[in-house]
């Protein structure tokens, strides 16, 4: 096998494994004639002359193999015979995975690693071995003191497949660096700019053309365990890494446990404790599973430990060391719920070590194996040196967590909204620069003179399709029951069957008519305290009787028990609906902040709700110009036809055909909006601004003056008003937005009925044009409603 640029590596060198230092310092010793260690040199000379190759240099692997005894032999004064089963040392060529001479000890390491291994430095690309090669050239041959010098490592796996991870150390004593033809004379210029290079690549190979040095002679390679050091290292490395906990992945992480504690079968697992409530928790940690738990979400840890074992987990914090599971087993009987619960899962010896910040318990890192006496208290030491890290990662995982609830928090169920974010954020400073003084009472946040806008699109109908789909579920669960008790009577002949059967067809009757108020509440009660009762009795009388009830309650929707089809169905497609509105407007509603800084809210009913408020005390720090509200209009305008648009095309994949219809209300008066501090959310400041609510609450059910017609239709938006210039203005959007192809013709212009204390409402509404050409089922329910669920 011949040797070039070390398979198929460019390097700049040519590697010739030479021994000629070592023979030149054999002849000192042979001229001397001094002592035995003379005739022991002239011994070694003799048997060599025959080789001019071993003083020339060797290119060719195999004749390694061929003189391999003699090399032996040659090396004898730098691998003393006494240190061959200690020391893990080689000759080598610096860099290159080319290593031979090997002491027992690393030939034994080798042959356990396997027949498929190759030798190969950590993370040490083709880029830093021709630089480093280049900077070996600049040292020895130009004399230059480069620190090009890192940790390398030799990662090597074990006869049990563990990972063992060797810090390397070369001595280049016996090396020495030769220029050829090719090479090129280097300048202190060209070092001055190498120094600041070390990413270009083209340059060094440009200073230092392929194979055109020889490195002549041969390295001594020095090997040292680091594996619990290196293991630690790389936990760290992991650990710090800019991405979530959570998504850390657990053979990693298993990986360096197995390499630091060297136990093949260990495996991890965490737990989060509820220190208030006196719960463990399962975490949400990818693939981390908690071994305490098994397979459930939570339990009360008194269901688990003693009260002796929980005070000292719990109370003193202190770890929990099992050596031998049987035999804690059988000397701790208190115990015997949690030593079961190891046992099933193989467990014979583990360490529960506490995560602990600030005082406060995070909870328990587990670190398991299947063979007893593996984990105990010798080696729980070592979690010293790792739980600092974990601590401070768990820590962070966990202020992470806590930021993002917090802005769930703020997104989803409060209104403190980026647009007026500025406000709390200014009256929060003030209390924290005043050193929280109790004294300090905190200020209402007002804003003044902001214009409202509110839009809605509702589910029509929705009442009436839930008692739909109840009335349906029903029915369905009653005929099953009449069927069932049909064939127990026939059975068993029991006048209470009889008596139930007659009750069963009753309410059957009864469910034709229109479904009451509390309907639904009687029957579910009714069914389940008396009948699923009664049914549970006559589950163990006869085997048929067995199989057909079974066969009833596994029909049964798991969580309610009861028949639950029509109305999840429904439940989902409302669902769905909300949040494919929701994320429109959220959407369309990031793009308008663009224009102008506005407070906006929404609410999810049967339908999606929105308020806007705009005006100059929103945004003080910027010059606020009525422009605004009118660009806030069409947008809201041209918002609401997309929304419907994208309804049309969810439609017709929905297990219900729900119609919406959509409605906008103008207000042009401005009103002042004030936070509730007791109810954590905006609402309109003083009685005049209340006019403006008792409009916003009724107008959607509200009917054309004179008729019994509904303001609000499908298919169409209504646009309500109360004075000429409003009515001016939205007939210009809507002339806009039919040249858009988006609203239809025909304006309807219509008066509204009088509200409690409200007169003198009008109403425009006009057609949605649909997008005919993208309504093929675009959407589909089932997988928004999947996307949900996973969610």
């Amino acid at each position: 096998m011949k040797m070039d640029c070390s398979k198929e590596i460019c390097t700049p060198l040519i590697a010739r494994i030479s021994f000629h230092k070592v023979l030149e310092k054999l002849e000192e010793i042979a001229e001397s004639d001094v002592d035995y260690r003379s005739d022991y040199a002239k011994a070694l000379l003799r048997h060599t002359e025959p080789f001019p190759e071993l003083r020339e240099g060797i290119t060719d692997l195999a004749l390694l193999e061929k003189h391999k005894l003699l090399i032996k032999n040659l090396l004898a004064d730098l691998f003393p015979t006494a240190l061959t089963h200690n020391e893990i040392k080689a000759a080598a060529i610096p860099f290159f995975n080319i290593t031979f001479n090997h002491t027992e000890r690393f030939n034994k390491i080798l042959e356990n690693a396997g027949e498929d291994f190759d030798i190969e430095i950590r993370n040490f690309d083709d880029h830093q071995f021709y630089v480093f090669c280049c900077c070996l050239i600049l040292n020895m041959y130009y004399g230059y003191d480069f620190d090009f010098s890192r940790p390398l490592f030799y990662d090597i796996p074990n006869a049990e497949g563990i990972m063992k991870h060797y810090r390397i150390l070369y001595n280049a004593d016996f090396l020495e660096i030769i220029p050829t033809d090719k090479a090129i004379k280097i300048t202190q210029e060209d070092v001055d700019v190498l120094i600041d290079n070390f990413d270009n690549l083209e340059l060094w190979k440009e200073k230092f053309p392929q194979n055109s040095w020889v490195s002549k002679g041969f390295g001594i390679i020095s090997l040292f365990d680091a594996t619990v050091e290196s293991a630690i290292s790389n936990l760290k490395s992991n650990l710090l890494l800019p991405h979530e906990f959570k998504e850390v992945i657990k053979d990693d992480i298993e990986s360096i446990f197995k390499s630091i504690y060297k136990i093949p079968d260990l495996k991890i697992g965490f737990t989060e404790v509820n220190e208030n409530d006196q719960v463990f928790t399962m975490a949400s940690f990818k693939d981390i599973t908690s071994h305490i738990l098994k397979d459930c979400e939570e339990m009360n840890c008194n269901k688990l430990f003693c009260d002796s074992t929980l005070k000292s987990m719990m109370g003193e914090k202190q770890q929990l060391i099992i050596s031998d599971v049987e035999v804690y087993k059988a000397n701790n009987p208190d115990d015997t719920r949690f030593a079961d619960r190891l046992l099933e899962q193989n467990i014979k010896s583990c360490i529960l070590a506490p995560i602990i910040k600030n005082d406060k318990m995070l909870g328990f890192i587990e670190l398991v194996s299947s063979t007893p006496k593996e984990l105990n208290s010798i080696n729980a030491i070592k979690l010293d040196y790792i739980l600092p890290f974990l601590t401070d990662t768990l820590e962070r995982y966990y202020s992470e967590l806590q930021n993002e609830i917090d802005a769930i928090i703020q997104n989803e169920y409060t209104a403190i909204h980026n647009s007026v974010y500025w406000k709390f954020r200014e009256e929060a400073l003030a209390h924290i620069k005043a050193g929280n003084s109790p004294d300090l009472a905190y200020k209402e946040i007002i804003f003044k003179e902001v214009y409202p806008l509110y839009g809605q699109i509702d589910i029509k109908g929705s009442s009436t399709a839930r008692n739909e789909s109840t009335e349906k579920d029903l029915i369905r669960q009653i005929e099953k029951l009449i069927v069932l008790f049909h064939f127990i009577n026939e059975i068993e002949k029991l006048p209470l069957i009889e008596q139930h059967t007659y009750e069963l067809e009753k309410i059957q009757e009864d469910l034709k008519h229109e479904l009451k108020a509390d309907t639904e509440a009687v029957v579910q009660g009714y069914i389940i305290n008396e009948i699923h009762v009664l049914l549970k009795h006559f589950d163990t009388t006869n085997a048929k009787i067995h199989e057909r009830i079974s066969e009833y309650f596994e029909s049964l929707d798991g969580k309610v028990k009861m028949v639950y089809e029509n109305r999840k169905d429904f439940d989902d497609a409302l669902s769905v609906i909300n949040k494919k509105m929701a994320e429109v407007l959220d959407k369309k509603q990031a793009e308008a902040q663009s224009f102008f800084p506005h407070y906006y809210e929404r609410f999810k009913t049967d339908g999606v709700e929105h308020n806007l408020y705009i005006g100059a005390s929103i945004a003080p720090k910027l010059s606020y110009n009525p422009l605004y509200l009118n660009n806030l209009r069409l947008w809201q305008l041209q918002a609401m036809c997309e929304m419907e648009n994208e309804y049309y095309k969810l439609r017709p994949t929905l297990p219900y055909d729900l119609d919406v219809t959509s409605l906008i209300l103008v207000f042009s008066t401005p009103i002042s909006i004030r936070f509730r501090m007791d109810e954590k959310r905006f609402d309109v400041d003083g009685t005049y601004n209340a006019r403006y609510e008792v409009v916003k609450k009724r107008i959607d059910k509200s009917y054309i003056k004179g008729t019994q017609e509904r303001i609000t239709q499908q298919g169409k938006i209504t646009i309500v008003y109360s004075q000429k210039q409003e009515e001016a203005e939205y007939r210009r959007y809507i002339k806009y937005l039919q040249h858009k192809n988006m609203l239809g013709k025909t304006i309807e212009n219509f008066e509204v009925e009088d509200l409690q204390g409200v007169t003198g409402l009008r109403a425009l509404r006009v057609e949605i044009i649909y997008d005919e050409t993208d309504a093929s089922g675009t959407y589909s329910y089932q997988d928004l409603l999947k996307e949900m669920t996973t969610k």
